[in-house]
């Protein structure tokens, strides 16, 4: 263990520490204006209009400034975070409801399919629509007065109603409009 040697008066010197004092008069003692504060009130004090940054009665450090520009950025993120987080939360409802919705088709048709699967339903559809009858029953049918069937039975229209004086072409003139068209194909013409 080695004893310190150094007195005490010379405690506070030693390499790489200076007991110098500044000079009086040199640019190192004189006031800093940035560094003073100045109270209102106070004798010495300017007591005129103050220059702030943006107009405000209070001052605005930098420091401030860059805490706001951060909460700003942080809010901007956040909000646009936000924004996609609500546009899945409704993207999510509607699929559901989709689901749902399509859940209850398939129930009905579920429903119409076991319906169909059972012979007395067949039946009694093929009673109603066509007018069929089981063999030893006698079908009757009641007509108005205009001579159309009343109730019960499909009736079939044509989907599309022709112009009087003509007639819809028969399978032969369609089979050979059919070898026509394929003999002389329609070339398409593509432009790029």
């Amino acid at each position: 263990m080695a004893r310190d040697t150094r007195s005490p008066r010379s405690a506070g010197t030693g390499p790489g520490r200076s007991t110098r004092r500044p000079r009086t008069g040199t640019a190192a003692s004189a006031p800093d204006p940035e560094a003073t504060v100045s109270l209102p009130g106070l004798p010495g004090t300017p007591t005129g209009p103050k220059q702030t940054l943006l107009g405000l009665g209070a001052r605005v450090t930098g420091r401030a400034l860059i805490l706001v520009a951060v909460f700003v950025v942080l809010g901007l993120s956040y909000a646009s975070s936000l924004r996609i987080y609500l546009d899945q939360q409704h993207q999510l409802a509607l699929a559901d409801q989709q689901i749902t919705e399509r859940t209850a088709q398939i129930a009905e048709l579920q429903d119409e399919l076991d319906r169909w699967s059972d012979p007395n339903f067949v039946r009694a559809q093929a009673r109603d629509r066509l007018g069929w009858v089981l063999p030893g029953e006698i079908g009757y049918r009641v007509v108005g007065q205009d001579g159309q069937p009343i109730g019960g039975g499909v009736t079939l229209e044509a989907e599309q109603q022709l112009p009087a004086g003509e007639h819809e072409p028969m399978w032969w003139d369609r089979l050979w409009g059919s070898v026509r068209t394929a003999d002389a194909p329609v070339r398409k013409v593509t432009t790029r």
